[in-house]
């Protein structure tokens, strides 16, 4: 979010439901990192989360006249957002799971010294850091829904545990231990098999030509390389300490700014047909 006060934001939030279309645009653009960052861990790439986040985008502004300020703002969007992305169907690892034993197996065992050059002429430092940004997201797959929430939330958002209980609809103490869990599996999978977060032997650019090869990656769309990173997006502030030693394997969880084309989708609909039916004007 960007730095408008929550007074400030409670206000352009009533102005939005008045109908203010500028106030509403405000209210919008200042969760969409938010939103976007926690649809691409959940998802894995990013044509998938731009379509999630615009779904979820457009509940907030369908269903903002029923925010009760019974939360922060900013809670009440991750409530629309992690209800929506635990059920989302429509990505490409819900067609194509992942799981852990695929993962090491292609790791151990992939040919990787057999596929040609097919990087295009573009720097191979360059590829090898999209593989490493990449791969570490799409590990999450491995994840269960369940899971891969919880460990987004603490790990990336840094969650309070009691609001994070209200989201997945467990207890705090449950969310705790399912937590605790969870990091240390994908600590371990790293540890094991990882050469950039771990001991492991696996290193990005050993792997590029491999990884395009098998469309993980794309000389033609390098979309975490030219992202713009954003310092944070942890805007529940957390009560939760650090319970394990695991944080540095966990230093992939960089935040990015959502793509032009959701800003774009955004003022599209404010200016649309769309807009005039949803504030009833």
């Amino acid at each position: 979010m960007d730095n408008t006060t929550n007074e400030e934001l409670l206000i352009l939030i009533e102005q939005a439901t008045a109908g203010d279309k500028k106030a509403l645009e405000t209210v919008i653009l200042s969760v969409q990192d938010l939103v976007f960052n926690l649809s691409l861990r959940m998802l894995g790439t990013f044509p998938d989360a731009e379509d999630a986040t615009q779904d979820i985008l457009l509940k907030v502004i369908t269903h903002l006249s029923s925010f009760r300020q019974e939360s922060s703002f900013s809670t009440w969007v991750f409530s629309i957002a992690v209800n929506h992305l635990k059920n989302y169907k429509k990505h490409m690892f819900a067609q194509y799971p992942l799981s852990f034993e695929f993962y090491g197996d292609d790791i151990v065992n992939g040919r990787i010294d057999d596929v040609p050059d097919l990087t295009q002429d573009v720097e191979a430092s360059i590829l090898a850091e999209e593989l490493k940004l990449s791969c570490t997201n799409v590990l999450l797959q491995c994840l269960d829904p369940d899971s891969r929430c919880i460990f987004i939330l603490g790990t990336m958002f840094k969650v309070d545990s009691r609001i994070a209980g209200d989201l997945l609809e467990i207890s705090p103490e449950a969310y705790r231990q399912r937590l605790s869990r969870v990091r240390k599996k994908v600590a371990e999978f790293l540890s094991e098999y990882c050469g950039e977060y771990g001991k492991g032997r696996c290193r990005c650019s050993r792997r590029v030509n491999y990884a395009i090869q098998n469309r993980r990656i794309s000389p033609e769309r390098l979309d975490f390389t030219s992202a713009k990173p954003v310092e944070s997006v942890a805007e529940v502030k957390a009560a939760m300490e650090e319970i394990d030693g695991y944080s540095q394997q966990f230093a992939f969880c960089q935040a990015y700014q959502s793509p032009e084309q959701v800003k774009k989708m955004v003022r599209d609909f404010l200016n649309g047909a769309a807009f005039s039916t949803v504030a009833g004007t």
